[in-house]
């Protein structure tokens, strides 16, 4: 099976997407923003699917996955946040730090465990559920008037899930970790 099957393929067009992304988020091209956001989103559907129905899951594909989705919402998050001011800069910082620990924690028990990091728990993918969300709206609250009142909401519960999340994975870290 060749490393670059298409979901690869796909999950590199997605890694390529962000900075594109960024750049039409800045020059304020909101509506194609939008668009490549959402065009991201699919990619990231169709790769997972496609490579669970022809049995193509690959080591690279294992790393690339999550890498680009890391790479989408922390670059969203940064770029809403701090440059657009259309996100809380607190939260942009909880996202950022969640991943960082992950990053960190991923590391670890390479070194220690011999294993990449840990599966996805419920939380975590509730949690990449809720920043996707948090993301979509405060862009669609440009568009869909009636969003407006529902991003403080949604921003609380993303920081609340979010901080849970890198809880549990920590917690679950450490337990591998002292098991070793």
């Amino acid at each position: 099976m060749p490393m670059l099957n298409l979901p690869n393929q796909l999950t590199l067009l997605r890694i390529l997407m962000t900075p594109l992304f960024v750049i039409l988020l800045l020059y304020e091209r909101r509506d194609l923003a939008l668009a490549v956001f959402c065009l991201a989103g699919l990619t990231d559907v169709l790769d997972g699917f496609l490579a669970r129905i022809w049995r193509e899951k690959t080591r690279l594909g294992m790393i690339l996955d999550p890498l680009a989705d890391k790479l989408l919402l922390t670059s969203s998050f940064i770029t809403l946040a701090f440059f657009l001011r259309e996100l809380p800069r607190w939260l942009s910082i909880i996202v950022v730090s969640r991943d960082l620990f992950l990053i960190g924690g991923s590391l670890l028990l390479f070194i220690f465990v011999g294993k990449l990091g840990l599966a996805p728990s419920s939380l975590g993918k509730l949690t990449t559920t809720l920043q996707l969300l948090t993301i979509l709206n405060s862009m669609l609250d440009n568009f869909i008037k009636p969003l407006q009142g529902t991003l403080f909401p949604l921003v609380i519960a993303t920081a609340a899930i979010t901080i849970a999340s890198g809880l549990d994975y920590i917690y679950r870290g450490a337990r591998l970790l002292s098991e070793d």
